[in-house]
């Protein structure tokens, strides 16, 4: 869906054949769009969903510039876009764009693909084709810690609770209805949104992955993460739910066996190491 040392470059170089590999991306020329410069890899996430990406003031820590605005982007979907484009010798160029607007933009070809904790589902796989996951989430819930439900041990433990969580995810369309007599709200626009409301009271729960959450009890102190993994309690979610990939436009193969090299070079410890260093140097952590 997220131990603080930077993955080796090396690690993703030392596969056999993924210089030629490279070569033939831009062989085959990979869709570029916008001034058609086929160096120029273009990569949309929403800039507001830490630790996966967030928007800062300035470069610090290796920050990419976003398109016509002069804020910048990081975070762990940002590392692994720069590490896809320096593979391709691409320089990376960051989209700045809603959740609801992301795949339109792959299909559309305003940009080349998505990086930006977008979970393989079977419904977004009709309309783009997605790479190996690139993380693998775990559904958490949030609550406050002087909530009646702070010592819930299940998911049956938060019947009657009022939650809600952002917008098109599986947190609200799939892990919130199996709330038992849940008061389910309104969808919330953004991941930054949805923690305002619990911290406001507006709700009394809030599912969302565990990188989001472990991000989110920095800002808020007052915040407690349940975890209900590994137990038969938990959320009833599929691996394409919780499984996160890079999607692209269909018809680009070539950038999807490209990015694929990539990640068959990584392994989940380095993934999860990776995501430990964003949630050190989100800004919330500051």
């Amino acid at each position: 869906m997220k131990n603080s040392n930077r993955i080796s470059r090396r690690n993703f170089l030392k596969a056999a054949g993924f210089t030629a590999a490279a070569a033939a991306l831009a062989g085959c020329g990979a869709k570029k769009i916008g001034d058609g410069d086929d160096a120029v890899l273009t990569v949309a996430m929403e800039c507001a969903y830490a630790p996966y990406n967030w928007t800062q003031p300035d470069d610090a820590n290796g920050a990419v510039s976003i398109r016509g605005s002069s804020d910048f982007a990081y975070g762990y979907d940002v590392m692994m876009a720069k590490k896809i484009a320096e593979s391709l010798g691409q320089t990376l160029q960051i989209v700045k764009l809603d959740w609801d607007s992301l795949i339109p933009a792959v299909q559309s070809g305003d940009v080349d693909c998505v990086i930006a904790g977008q979970s393989i589902t079977a419904e977004r796989a009709k309309m783009v084709a997605f790479s190996d996951p690139y993380y693998y989430a775990t559904i958490v819930t949030l609550v406050k810690k002087d909530s009646p439900y702070a010592s819930a041990k299940s998911v049956a433990d938060l019947a009657g609770a009022t939650a809600t969580s952002q917008l098109g995810t599986i947190w609200y369309d799939t892990c919130l209805p199996q709330i038992p007599s849940g008061n389910i709200l309104a969808a919330q626009e953004t991941a930054p949104a949805m923690l305002v409301a619990l911290e406001s009271g507006a709700c009394d729960v809030v599912v969302t992955d565990h990188p989001t959450a472990q991000a989110a009890l920095v800002a808020y102190p007052d915040f407690v993460m349940l975890d209900f993994s590994g137990t038969d309690g938990d959320f009833q979610v599929s691996d394409e739910d919780v499984n996160i990939g890079v999607s692209m436009a269909k018809d680009n193969a070539a950038l999807l066996k490209a990015v694929n090299e990539v990640l068959g070079t990584m392994t989940k410890d380095d993934y999860n190491a990776m995501m430990d260093e964003a949630i050190s140097v989100q800004p919330l952590s500051e």
